[in-house]
């Protein structure tokens, strides 16, 4: 059986987080979240690794969590303490190495959320993101409430969450959703280009992830100073 998330680290010390599960548009289960889980701990263990590149089998980078498996939980208590647990995207941001989303085709759900928690995102053009679960009568479960209106104008934060209604590439480059729009067939050679960015400089490649975090712990009038 083919494994749903990969893992391999070159030697550079970049490692390659690929969600693989190409049939579903790599639709995030709790077996997915689980190899993440274990994948992150690696690379944040792992003495040589530098940075973490995430990226999509397929069509898509991932088209969100697999409604399949909602209510699937024996109880709200149970899946609560998973979920806590288990934490994530705390771990994710808690990383102190360069992260970079690789984006292409669907960046839905928690396909958006996972690269908001990252220091660079590149996408192909044609990629679509949205964080649609207002339409399933819910919020964004994996932090996008409060990453992306950090990353973006407050009023397109909000137009996105409430809303549900997707974006092109154009629009989130405007944005600053994403740092660099790829022409078809130019993805790799863009995500090299920042990697090498990232891997000179990681530091720097850090700071905005880190000042956002940071600035979550202040009132606004603290960043006037």
């Amino acid at each position: 059986m083919t494994e749903p998330v990969l893992f391999a680290i070159d030697g550079r010390g970049v490692a390659t987080i690929t969600l693989n599960r190409p049939a579903r548009l790599n639709a995030v289960n709790l077996a997915m979240r689980d190899l993440l889980w274990e994948y992150l701990r690696a690379c944040r263990d792992h003495p040589d690794a530098r940075a973490v590149v995430f990226r999509g089998a397929g069509r898509s980078f991932s088209a969100g969590a697999d409604i399949s498996e909602f209510g699937t939980a024996p109880d709200l208590l149970s899946a609560r303490r998973a979920r806590h647990e288990r934490d994530l995207w705390g771990l994710l941001l808690s990383l102190d190495l360069p992260l970079l989303a690789r984006m292409h085709g669907h960046c839905f759900g928690a396909g958006l959320e996972l690269p908001l928690c990252c220091d660079l995102r590149v996408a192909e053009a044609g990629t679509r993101f949205a964080l649609p679960e207002v339409t399933l009568g819910y919020i964004p479960s994996a932090g996008g409430t409060q990453t992306l209106p950090r990353l973006i104008p407050p009023g397109a934060a909000a137009d996105l969450i409430l809303t549900g209604e997707p974006v092109g590439a154009a629009e989130a480059l405007r944005w600053g959703l994403v740092d660099a729009v790829a022409p078809a067939g130019g993805l790799d050679a863009a995500l090299e280009e920042a990697l090498a960015r990232a891997l000179a400089d990681p530091a720097a490649a850090m700071a905005s992830r880190r000042a956002r975090a940071a600035g979550a712990e202040f009132a606004p009038r603290a960043g006037h100073r």
